[in-house]
């Protein structure tokens, strides 16, 4: 069946998670490390509705199902080859019935689903400011990494729409922007309550910040203790090896 859905221009990756498997273009977006990590940091209880904002080929719903986060799944997507690839990744892994791909603008999300429906949302937003880096070759790596003007805003309007009262949002996002990001929560009416710093090295500054928003909730933000890539001597700390599950981890 696998063979049937992968295209030419493919590839078919083992996630080495209960078996799920993921369709990436080989010239065009790849997931990365920021994807494992926000799946492992997002609080979402196994009966959950999930919302994806910007889905891409559904990296971060496999990685939430395969870690038991959630009970029924959709994915929303701006451009629509992305959204085609990933709903063959769902039927590769039989996800069909439980995961569904949305083919829109996340800041339209409102369009999709009634007001005060979903749990919990999360999302791998763009991470660039128009204009201050070089811009990728390829279309679709430039629409997932960079954002127009008011992409955050529009987010969080939609997110704050759709969320149930007191439901969650997790986003990761780089860490010299972290009070850009969570003064358009606060302007939304989304309160960030925990966050956490993730660091290359215990030597280097951070450069993402995961964080947890709650709708209408009190203030209060709640720091946790920061996330290490890296020991000194390039090796993985052990923390990063649990949360990639790797077997071979050196217990302290």
């Amino acid at each position: 069946m696998a063979e049937k859905l992968q295209r030419e221009d493919e590839t078919l990756e083992d996630l080495q998670l209960g078996g799920l498997k993921l369709l990436q273009k080989k010239n065009g977006f790849r997931f990365g490390m920021d994807s494992v990590l926000l799946a492992d940091f997002a609080l979402i209880r196994p009966n959950d509705l999930v919302v994806d904002f910007g889905t891409g080929g559904g990296i971060l719903l496999l990685l939430l199902i395969g870690r038991g986060k959630g009970e029924r799944f959709f994915g929303i997507e701006i451009q629509p080859d992305y959204c085609e690839m990933a709903e063959r990744t769902m039927k590769i892994n039989h996800l069909e019935s439980q995961v569904t791909i949305c083919c829109e603008d996340a800041g339209n999300a409102d369009r999709l689903f009634q007001p005060c429906s979903v749990d919990a949302i999360i999302c791998n937003p763009p991470y660039g400011e128009p204009g201050t880096g070089l811009e990728s070759p390829f279309s679709d790596r430039a629409v997932a990494r960079n954002q127009s003007e008011n992409t955050l805003i529009s987010f969080m309007k939609a997110a704050f729409r759709i969320l149930k009262g007191k439901g969650k949002i997790h986003v990761i996002y780089p860490a010299a922007q972290m009070f850009q990001m969570m003064t358009a929560m606060k302007a939304c009416h989304i309160e960030p309550k925990h966050f956490r710093l993730i660091y290359p090295r215990m030597t280097s500054p951070a450069n993402l910040v995961m964080i947890e928003g709650v709708k209408d909730a009190k203030p209060g933000l709640h720091p946790m203790k920061p996330l290490i890539i890296f020991e000194e001597n390039q090796d993985l700390t052990n923390e990063l090896k649990s949360i990639y599950h790797i077997q071979e981890q050196n217990l302290v």
